[in-house]
């Protein structure tokens, strides 16, 4: 227990701001990340050594995360449920974010995902690699590319 508490302590961090760059939501990626963990400890007899460790929990916090998203769209309101924004203030850099948020949401893989890990996680393109099992090359170079698709498609909106 004392050895996986050291696990949990060195690698809380890592695994926090990689949810968070998914969720971009603190609540939703404390609770991912306790989660991850969780299951980390009563799986870890299966980790095979084959990846860094903290690739291995950042893959557990991912399919934590998608999971997550599912079984909160099967209870998400509808369109006609859903409640109205509310003040006008600021409404045009709210609008410009909320198309950017969209257009990124409709980006496909791994753009999206790469994107967000370099933008809102403020990971490098060596730990995006990793995660991956790509190159550090390979991580710069598809964040280009997102970067180039998000910016068409956001001149094209």
């Amino acid at each position: 227990m004392a050895a996986f508490e050291e696990v949990y302590r060195r690698y809380f961090a890592d695994v926090y701001k990689y949810v968070l760059a998914l969720s971009r939501d603190e609540t939703v990626a404390e609770e991912v990340t306790q989660e991850t963990f969780f299951k980390a400890l009563t799986a870890i007899g299966s980790f095979r050594g084959q990846c860094q460790l903290r690739v291995w929990l950042c893959q557990i916090a991912r399919n934590q995360y998608l999971s997550l998203c599912r079984e909160r769209e099967k209870y998400a309101p509808g369109p006609a449920e859903a409640a109205d924004g509310g003040i006008e203030e600021g409404f045009a850099r709210r609008e410009e974010a909320k198309t950017l948020h969209r257009l990124l949401h409709q980006m496909p893989e791994p753009y999206k995902e790469v994107f967000s890990l370099r933008t809102f996680g403020e990971l490098s393109f060596s730990q995006i690699g990793e995660l991956f099992g790509k190159t550090e090359s390979w991580a710069r170079v598809t964040y280009f590319r997102a970067r180039q698709k998000l910016k068409e498609a956001y001149h094209g909106a």
